[in-house]
């Protein structure tokens, strides 16, 4: 059974990635700000533990290490699940959107993981959840400029972190998912219908975040049946 970090649990894909590794047996830190629909959940799996706490901002990141510490002795997974979207034309986007974005989705990944560098050992697969808009190449999508280009730095960020430690057997891959049909995408677009539910979504990424760092490293997958 592995130990398993996940951020942005309340709702969505993260809450069904608790909801499926944790009946899986696995011990599973579900990170996340608002913990109403997740305490249901621990009531009945002990080894579901809760860190209520906002992964950008320092006694967030602190508190996260200190209970890992208390806990267990090291991590075997992580998965930057917690994003954040903003839908607005680019000419009304201000400095603070751009900044406002990144930080949940590019900064906040990057200081959870060096946070956690300690706890990770040989075997231990780091897993961040990106977009196809963030994909090179891939369709874009007008008034998604700070959210699409975030997650196009959250590749290389990935893409960098997998180079600096190939030799560590930490493994470090994203996966660009297509539109998956959760709260965040209806509040963007309320009349857009996703051809995939989070639940589904989430018993893929699951999957791979147990068994996908035994073939790949540094690399990203396309994870969408359609366009988005």
């Amino acid at each position: 059974m592995k130990n398993i970090i996940i951020t942005g649990t309340s709702r969505g894909i993260g809450f069904a990635l608790v909801e499926n590794l944790v009946k899986g047996g696995h011990h599973v830190f579900a990170i996340t700000r608002q913990s109403e629909k997740l305490k249901a959940l621990a009531e009945m799996h002990s080894n579901l533990h809760i860190i209520n706490v906002a992964i950008t901002e320092p006694k967030g990141i602190n508190d996260v290490v200190m209970q890992v510490q208390n806990q267990w002795e090291k991590v075997d997974i992580i998965i930057h699940n917690a994003g954040k979207l903003i839908h607005k034309p680019f000419f009304k986007t201000t400095t603070q959107d751009f900044l406002d974005i990144y930080k949940v989705n590019v900064f906040a990944v990057a200081e959870l993981t060096r946070a956690i560098l300690p706890f990770l050992h040989k075997g231990s697969h780091v897993v961040a959840l990106s977009s196809m808009g963030g994909v090179q190449g891939s369709m874009k999508f007008a008034g998604l400029s700070a959210y699409s280009s975030s997650k196009g730095a959250l590749i290389t960020l990935m893409e960098l972190l997998a180079e600096e430690y190939k030799n560590s057997g930490i493994s470090f891959n994203t996966l660009a998912l297509g539109a998956v049909q959760t709260e965040m995408l209806n509040e963007a677009f309320p009349d857009y219908q996703a051809p995939i539910t989070a639940t589904d979504m989430a018993n893929y990424i699951a999957n791979f975040a147990l068994t996908g760092n035994n073939i790949y490293n540094g690399k990203v997958l396309q994870v969408s049946n359609s366009t988005p």
